[in-house]
């Protein structure tokens, strides 16, 4: 369900910024688009996590995956610029369901199987970052709303199959354990506050390199789209198979607090390393530890996240969890502007927040041994 939903994301990605200019749309208001999306993200993850806690997770996420449905079909039918921005709010209010969808994992998995899973919805975005951009990229020429109506009709797919196929997960209802009920009462907790700056960072840190690299590798190797999409593409394999298949003997071996610091490490060497680069093989080693690092860091800190919220607040942990990402997707941005000033100040600003995730690491909490759990 996740990758489907990320599928349609993906399609809207290579399309929307000629889309927009059919409405006249100037570069800052491309931009603006972009950040709409993520701010009614920020919004909207805690609200959703939220109502899963008290009514469900299968009724919002019905819910928010017919109202993705609906905001791809305001993009096919969009006639102004403003159409547009009432598009994609809704479209990035909907799709704030990840943290329903993460809650329900925290939901249905046992403590020493959490972050491993938290690794699979991991791997879905790669799988969707590939597939979904492919798929805008061939429907475009028939057509610039046809992706569009696309990943309508894959969000139709979508809420048909979670309908029949989607429970409800018993262990929320079971649970009469007392949780936070706002974003303010999550964040009173020093550890999920500890984790949601760490999570913020981490994703301000690797907004730089999918908002810059393209012009970097462009201007310092003269790549094209093609190789550029190419380049991508490896990424996303090597990222999903790690977080796929690596996680759990990982966690069982070394434990989330560990990996996160670890993780982002690897991640601070590698964007400080990427602007040094002068070759091609020492820019894809450099790029292999920064996938690497991606690949530990981002399913530790959701499962540690998952494993510090009650069985009855998985919803608005996640969801507030998740929001500290969408705000940084705001934010991320504006900093990799930095980037026409000099080609190395925002992969060196990203290099100094993660090498600030590490150090934070060291404050997280530890989870249950995983032998044991498991």
């Amino acid at each position: 369900m996740v990758i489907t939903d990320l599928i349609g994301f993906g399609i809207v990605m290579p399309v929307l910024p000629f889309y927009a200019d059919a409405f006249g749309a100037s570069a800052l208001s491309l931009g603006l688009l972009f950040g709409a999306y993520a701010a009614a993200q920020f919004v909207f993850a805690p609200i959703w996590g939220r109502l899963s806690d008290r009514h469900g997770r299968r009724p919002v996420l019905l819910a928010t995956i017919a109202g993705t449905g609906l905001a791809m079909l305001g993009l096919v039918f969009a006639t102004s610029l403003v159409w547009l921005f009432v598009a994609r709010l809704l479209a990035g209010a909907f799709a704030a369901n990840i943290s329903v969808a993460t809650a329900y994992v925290g939901d249905v998995t046992a403590e020493g199987e959490r972050t491993r899973w938290m690794g699979m919805i991991g791997a879905s975005f790669g799988v969707g970052f590939v597939l979904g951009p492919a798929l805008g990229a061939l429907l475009s020429p028939l057509g610039l709303w046809v992706p569009f109506a696309a990943a309508a009709g894959l969000s139709a797919l979508n809420w048909i199959f979670a309908l029949v196929a989607l429970p409800e997960p018993g262990r929320r209802a079971d649970s009469e354990e007392a949780g936070p009920s706002s974003r303010l009462e999550v964040l009173r907790r020093p550890a999920l506050l500890r984790l949601c700056l760490a999570y913020f960072a981490f994703t301000v840190g690797v907004t730089q390199l999918e908002v810059v690299f393209a012009y970097f590798v462009r201007d310092r190797f003269g790549w094209n789209a093609q190789q550029f999409g190419l380049l991508l593409v490896a990424m996303a394999i090597l990222m999903g198979s790690i977080q796929g298949g690596g996680t759990r003997a990982l966690v069982k071996r070394f434990g989330e607090r560990s990996l996160v610091i670890g993780g982002s490490l690897l991640l601070g060497v590698a964007f400080i390393a990427i602007p040094l680069t002068e070759g091609l093989a020492p820019l894809v080693a450099v790029l292999v530890l920064a996938v690497v690092g991606r690949a530990i860091t981002q399913p530790s800190l959701m499962g540690l996240a998952s494993l510090e919220a009650g069985a009855g607040s998985q919803g608005i942990v996640m969801g507030t969890f998740q929001s500290s990402a969408s705000l940084a997707r705001v934010v991320g941005p504006l900093v990799a502007g930095l980037y026409d000033l000099s080609q190395i100040a925002p992969f060196h600003v990203a290099g100094g927040l993660l090498f600030g995730v590490a150090l934070l690491g060291t404050a997280l909490p530890m989870a249950q041994p995983q032998n044991e759990a498991a």
